[in-house]
């Protein structure tokens, strides 16, 4: 299943002649929840895929400093704390500039309802929440070996993405990926999602072009 096929079926723009805007997949989880998984099947299937960490990395690169664990988490603060949907505002912007006509776009990195309900205000949206147990969460950041990952700092972060606010978007997500199996297991899962979401994005297209 590919972005490029599902465009083709939904005419791009229902056949309307304007551009609709796309359906937005939010992906989120606790660290080393998977979400990477999420990374892997859009660049298989050639969706739009934005994350707000990259563009932490992107500003730490523009800072001169390495991306590190420490030096992204400081980041992310000082502009949380100037404003708290900051970095979502800048996917948006992306999304709005770049994937205007494309039917799904999926983003990772929200870290508060507030941003889910900034999206809301312009986007059809899904939230994804990607789940393990902290012990496996725990093994699998030990193991991964990412260059902004501090095997010292783990207990830390997951207090700092709860203080950020992930754990409401987690409980009120609307559909789950329950990560404690194989890989692929997990990756069928997120495929059933987006394929649902797919079917909703074609209806509603269908629906607007006999308007």
């Amino acid at each position: 299943m590919s972005n490029t096929m599902y465009k083709n079926d939904t005419d791009g723009n229902g056949g309307t002649g304007d551009v609709m805007d796309p359906h937005l997949v939010v992906v989120s989880g606790m660290p080393a929840s998977g979400k990477n998984f999420a990374r892997e099947y859009a660049a298989r299937h050639g969706i739009p895929y934005l994350s707000t960490g990259d563009l932490i990395r992107e500003e730490a690169k523009k800072r001169g400093l390495e991306p590190t664990g420490r030096n992204l988490a400081m980041i992310t603060d000082e502009i949380k704390g100037r404003d708290r949907t900051a970095l979502t505002k800048k996917v948006l912007e992306r999304v709005e500039k770049e994937f205007p006509d494309e039917p799904l776009v999926i983003l990772e990195g929200m870290r508060s309802f507030e941003e889910i309900e900034l999206m809301r205000r312009k986007y059809p949206v899904t939230v994804v929440a990607f789940v393990a147990g902290r012990d496996t969460r725990r093994e699998r950041y030990l193991k991964r070996g990412r260059e902004d990952d501090d095997p010292a700092l783990f207990d830390a972060r997951d207090r700092r993405e709860l203080g950020y606010g992930v754990g409401e978007i987690i409980a009120l997500a609307d559909a789950y990926v329950l990560n404690e199996g194989t890989p692929d297991e997990a990756i069928a899962r997120f495929d059933e999602i987006v394929k649902s979401c797919m079917k909703k994005v074609i209806k509603e297209r269908h629906v607007k072009s006999r308007c």
